[in-house]
């Protein structure tokens, strides 16, 4: 039986083992075991040996199935991550999940991860998701942030059934709320927020948990009024002040808040708490399973109870890890900082780790949901690298974004061709060399042409160069004025190979039809990788987050449309952000990033 394990371990390397006469022993070994186990032998390498793979595989077999983070079986052999992974007590057909953002921001590529995830329980199970806003803080809450919620939901292919509102079920949210009270399984305190707290991180009780019924339901009326007195209350449940998971000690439920909420105005006075309205609303829609990131994870036990106090069915809880990314701040407390204080243009500032930031700046959308799917819904709690995303999106973008050419306006070089043509003529080539989808160009060619100062700095007297998409010249003369500026002169000389040139040249023909360019490059918004508890933002903004450089672009350029996306070649890919309008107003080309570590904007 040993023998045959071994061997089995060995598979696909033991014939060449046998083979080389560098392992003696093992093959004496071996003729030993087939002279005394032959037909065993034999059954065993059949097996195993000569079947490419099948070693690794049969061995692997008990693997292939570990337990999954959430104590479900994760099926390996998927390129998803740890995506194949079961909801519990799930029938095909049944299953109802909910994504259910808080319209206080636009969506970020946290929440992306979330609503990606529903969506892909939803298809395996062939059940629905709905899209539902948490709409219970009218502070915090606008009607933009629905509408662009919903825009950046549908920009990541979410299929939804329907759309709903916490805020549908506040008459019903109140009823309930009552009854708690009338149970006496809710209570009205006027404990001081601070002082709350602070009894709550020590388990001590307020002096308002054992106040009659009628005196917590007058109390209420007087919260539902928005009266001054009201205004001093708000509704606990009485769970468990002992409990050692401080989210059971006696959580609010209700509080006043005489703000006019942006769909129902000033109907009410009083709104629930995340904590109070999530598990019934979960229950009362038909949800089976709620995804919630790990963070959530010590409230679990509150959701339940909150459920069970109710009366309730009980919805399944299903947790994933959130999506943290290095230089990131994903709070949208932090993010709307930004905003008021127009460190950025908006929401969809291409700094942003919002879904239209991220588009904005040239993430295309299948990147966004490869990325996503690859990390599956573990729930380990990981730092992720941007590099990853940018080197995915690279492999989408550069086998069919079109080719283009540049030249930086600052200390541009003109280079004058002896022997080039006398009058400029055209050429039509293709925009992409090896994708005839991206069209063709116009690419002139004229006597002297524009290269850039890098390159020409570069370059020795008599040196032979490449001039990309025309062939090889010989540069004679190089001259610099009293104020730096560079001019050379050189010959053509296109039956030189190109594999013998050091320099590739982009260049640009000295006509008048180029068209100006402005191009902007973005860095992270915070310089430290990873913010630590208590640490405050604040004291880590990066000061500069953005670079404009003019440069020169070719003729072909005009007809770029805002969004396109195009490689400057040499210079990077790049998403036409502002197309072309007239000659005095450049075309805005944002810098896309492509997976390799960059050094900080100066």
């Amino acid at each position: 039986m040993i023998h045959t394990l071994c061997l089995a371990g060995a598979g696909l390397r033991w014939e060449s083992l046998r083979k080389s006469k560098k392992y003696v022993n093992l093959t004496r070994w071996y003729s030993s075991i087939l002279a005394e186990h032959g037909d065993a032998l034999n059954q065993v390498t059949g097996a195993y040996v000569g079947k490419k793979g099948s070693a690794k595989s049969k061995e692997n077999t008990a693997s292939q199935q570990s337990k999954g983070v959430n104590g479900d079986v994760v099926k390996a052999g998927t390129n998803r991550g740890t995506f194949e992974v079961d909801l519990p007590e799930a029938e095909v057909g049944k299953v109802k999940l909910r994504f259910a953002p808080e319209p206080s921001g636009y969506l970020h590529i946290g929440h992306s991860k979330a609503a990606l995830l529903n969506q892909y329980f939803a298809q395996r199970y062939q059940g629905q998701v709905i899209v539902r806003f948490d709409d219970t803080n009218p502070a915090k809450e606008s009607n933009e942030f629905v509408d662009n919620l919903l825009k950046d939901i549908e920009t990541l292919g979410i299929k939804y059934e329907t759309v709903t509102y916490t805020s549908d079920y506040f008459p019903e949210l109140m009823e309930m709320a009552e009854k708690l009270i009338n149970e006496g399984k809710a209570y009205v305190d006027d404990t001081p927020r601070e002082e709350m707290q602070k009894e709550r991180m020590d388990g001590i009780e307020s002096k308002c948990r054992n106040h009659s019924k009628e005196e917590n339901l007058k109390l209420w009326e007087q919260m539902i009024a928005g009266s001054e007195r009201g205004r001093q209350c708000c509704v606990r449940g009485k769970l468990d002040m002992q409990d050692p998971n401080k989210s059971l000690r006696d959580p609010v439920y209700y509080r006043c808040n005489p703000m006019p909420h942006h769909r129902i105005g000033s109907k009410y006075k009083v709104y629930p708490t995340y904590d109070f309205a999530c598990p019934f609303v979960d229950s009362i829609e038909g949800i089976t399973h709620a995804l919630r990131s790990s963070e959530y994870h010590d409230r679990n036990a509150q959701y339940y109870r909150i459920q069970d106090d109710m009366g309730l069915r009980r919805v399944h809880l299903y947790e994933f890890s959130r999506l943290n990314m290095v230089y990131t701040l994903l709070s949208k407390r932090k993010l709307l900082w930004f905003v008021q204080n127009e460190k950025v243009n908006g929401w969809d500032d291409p700094r942003f780790p919002t879904v239209q930031g991220i588009v904005r700046r040239g993430l295309k959308v299948e990147a966004l949901i490869q990325f996503i799917l690859e990390q599956g819904a573990s729930k380990n709690l990981n730092l992720m690298e941007w590099d990853k995303l940018w080197t995915i999106n690279k492999k989408i973008i550069d086998p069919v974004c079109p080719r283009h050419t540049a030249v930086i306006e600052e200390g541009r070089v003109l280079l004058t061709l002896s022997n080039g043509p006398e009058k400029p003529f055209v050429r039509i080539i293709p925009r992409h060399k090896k994708y005839e989808g991206a069209g063709e160009k116009a690419t002139t060619f004229t006597r002297s042409i524009w290269i850039d100062r890098a390159d020409a700095e570069l370059i020795s007297v008599d040196e032979e160069v490449t001039l990309m998409d025309w062939g090889n010249a010989i540069v004679k003369k190089i001259e610099k004025d009293q104020d730096g500026n560079l001019a050379l002169t050189g010959v053509l000389h296109l039956e030189g190979s190109v594999k013998t040139t050091k320099l590739k040249l982009t260049w640009l023909p000295e006509i008048d039809e180029l068209v100006k360019l402005s191009l902007m490059e973005f860095d992270y918004l915070i310089t430290k990788k990873k913010l630590e508890e208590g640490e405050d933002f604040l004291d880590v903004l990066n000061p500069c987050t953005e670079k404009e450089t003019a440069a020169l672009g070719d003729s072909n350029m005009r007809n770029l449309k805002r969004g396109d996306v195009l490689q400057l070649e040499r210079k990077g890919y790049f998403r036409c952000d502002v197309p072309y309008l007239r000659p005095s107003k450049p075309i805005v080309l944002f810098a896309i990033p492509d997976g390799r570590q960059q050094a900080g904007l100066k």
